[in-house]
C-alpha cells in the first residue's frame, strides 16, 4: 500500500516538473517576445492578431478530442505526443524568416499545451478520487509559477542578449526538451494513468460521440462550464484591458502595472491549492458561489480608483475568488461525470474555457469603444459573474464531498 502511494505521489511530482517546464516553455515563446519578433519579420499589421491568437485555436479545436481519445487509449501516449511538441516547436522558431510561417509555428505550438493540460488533469482526477480539488490546483499552481516566471526570465535574455530572438528561442527549447524528459518516465507502464477502456480501433468514433453525449447530457456539466468559461472570459479580458487602464487612466508606469497584473496570477499560485483542499473537505459549491461574488465585486471599483495600493488590493481580491472557483471546477465536472470519461469531462471543460478566454477581450474591446469605455468594460465583467453565480445557484447541482 505504502509502495502504491509512493510511486501514486511520484507520478504526480513528475506531473507538476513537466507541467512547470512545459508552461515556461510555452509562454516564453510568446511573451514577451513574440510581437518584437513578428514586427521584425514585417507582419502586416492587420495579421498581428492572428499571430497572437494562433496557439489558441488548436485548444479550442482538439482538448476535446484528445482528452476523449485518452480515455479509450490512456493518458501516457498523449502524454508523450505533448511532450514531444514542446521539445520540438522551439526549433521551428530558428527556421523562420516570413511573417506567415510564424503562425503556422504557432499554431503548431498550440497543440502541445491543448493535449497536455486535459490530459493531465484527467489523470490527477484518477490518481487522487478522494482529493482532485487539492491535487489538480497544486499541479495548476505549478505551471502558473513557470507562466509568472516566463516574462520575466524572456525579458532578461532578450536583454542581455540584445534582443538575439534565436538565443531566447535556444533557451526556450531547452525548457521544452526537459518536460519531454520529464514525460518520458510515463511509457514505463508501472499500473498508473492508465485507460479506462481496452483500446478498439473499431467503433472509436462512436464511443467518443457517445462520451460526449454523455458528458453534455450529465446534470450540472453545463452550468458549471459556464461558470468556467464566464471566468476566464473574465481573466482573459482583465489580463489584456487592466495594462491600459492602469496606464492611460490611473496613470501608472509600466513596473506598477506589471506588478498589479503578475499579483492575480501571484495570489493564485497560493491560494489555489488551500482552496482545492477546502472544497475537497466541503464541497465545491461554497467555494464557487462565493468565489464568483469575491470576483465580482472589485472589478465593480477599479473604475473608479487611480491609486497604486488600493487597486493592488481590490486585484488581490480579485485573484483569490478567480483561485476559490477554477479550484473547485475541474474537480466538480470530474464528480459528475462517469470515472470512464473524466478526460473526456476534462477536455470538455477546457474547450469552454479557450471559448470564453477567447471571446473575452473581442466582446471588452467593443464595449471600450462605447463611450462607457472602461467603466463599461469592468461592470460587463461583473455582471457576468454575477450572472453566472446566479445560475449555478439555481442549478441544484448534485454536489459531493
Amino acid at each position: 500500500m505504502a509502495r502504491d502511494r509512493n510511486a501514486i505521489n511520484g507520478v504526480f511530482l513528475n506531473l507538476c516538473i513537466m507541467g512547470f517546464f512545459a508552461i515556461l516553455s510555452s509562454t516564453m515563446s510568446k511573451s514577451p517576445v513574440l510581437k518584437p519578433f513578428s514586427l521584425s519579420l514585417g507582419t502586416p499589421t492587420n495579421w498581428t492578431g492572428v499571430v497572437a491568437s494562433a496557439s489558441t485555436i488548436p485548444g479550442i479545436l482538439v482538448s476535446l478530442p484528445v482528452a476523449s481519445l485518452s480515455d479509450i487509449y490512456g493518458r501516457k501516449k498523449f502524454m508523450l505526443i505533448a511532450g514531444l511538441i514542446f521539445a520540438s516547436a522551439p526549433f521551428l522558431y530558428l527556421l523562420i524568416n516570413v511573417w506567415w510561417q510564424l503562425i503556422l509555428v504557432r499554431f503548431y505550438h498550440g497543440f502541445a499545451t491543448a493535449i497536455f493540460m486535459p490530459v493531465a488533469e484527467a489523470s490527477i482526477a484518477e490518481l487522487f478520487p478522494t482529493k482532485r480539488g487539492e491535487r489538480i490546483s497544486l499541479f495548476s499552481s505549478a505551471t502558473y509559477v513557470g507562466r509568472v516566471i516566463a516574462p520575466a526570465l524572456g525579458g532578461y535574455i532578450l536583454f542581455v542578449t540584445a534582443e538575439n530572438f534565436h538565443m531566447l528561442y535556444l533557451c526556450v527549447a531547452v525548457a521544452g526538451v526537459t518536460a519531454l524528459i520529464t514525460a518520458l518516465p510515463f511509457l514505463r507502464g508501472e499500473g498508473h494513468i492508465v485507460s479506462t477502456q481496452k483500446p478498439n480501433s473499431r467503433g472509436v468514433v462512436k464511443k467518443i460521440f457517445h462520451g460526449w453525449r454523455t458528458v453534455l447530457h450529465t446534470r450540472g456539466v453545463l452550468n458549471a462550464s459556464f461558470v468556467q468559461a464566464s471566468l476566464y472570459y473574465v481573466y482573459g479580458s482583465v489580463e489584456f484591458f487592466l495594462v491600459g487602464y492602469l496606464l492611460e487612466v490611473a496613470g501608472l508606469n509600466d513596473f506598477l502595472a506589471g506588478i498589479i497584473i503578475m499579483s492575480i496570477i501571484g495570489i493564485a499560485i497560493i491560494t489555489k491549492p488551500y482552496m482545492g483542499r477546502l472544497s475537497d473537505k466541503i464541497g465545491r459549491r461554497k467555494p464557487i458561489i462565493l468565489g464568483c461574488i469575491i470576483s465580482a465585486a472589485p472589478l465593480m471599483i477599479i473604475p473608479f480608483i487611480k491609486n497604486f495600493w488600493i487597486i493592488l488590493l481590490l486585484t488581490l481580491i480579485y485573484g483569490f475568488g478567480f483561485a476559490s472557483v477554477t479550484a473547485s471546477t475541474p474537480a466538480l465536472i470530474s464528480e459528475l461525470t462517469p470515472k470512464e470519461l473524466v478526460g473526456t469531462s476534462m477536455g470538455f471543460l477546457d474547450t469552454i474555457m479557450d471559448v470564453g478566454q477567447a471571446l473575452g477581450p473581442i466582446i471588452s474591446g467593443l464595449i471600450l469603444a462605447t463611450s462607457l469605455q472602461y467603466f463599461g468594460v469592468f461592470l460587463s465583467l461583473s455582471i457576468l459573474l454575477l450572472l453566472a453565480d446566479l445560475s449555478f445557484i439555481l442549478s441544484k447541482i448534485p454536489i459531493h464531498k
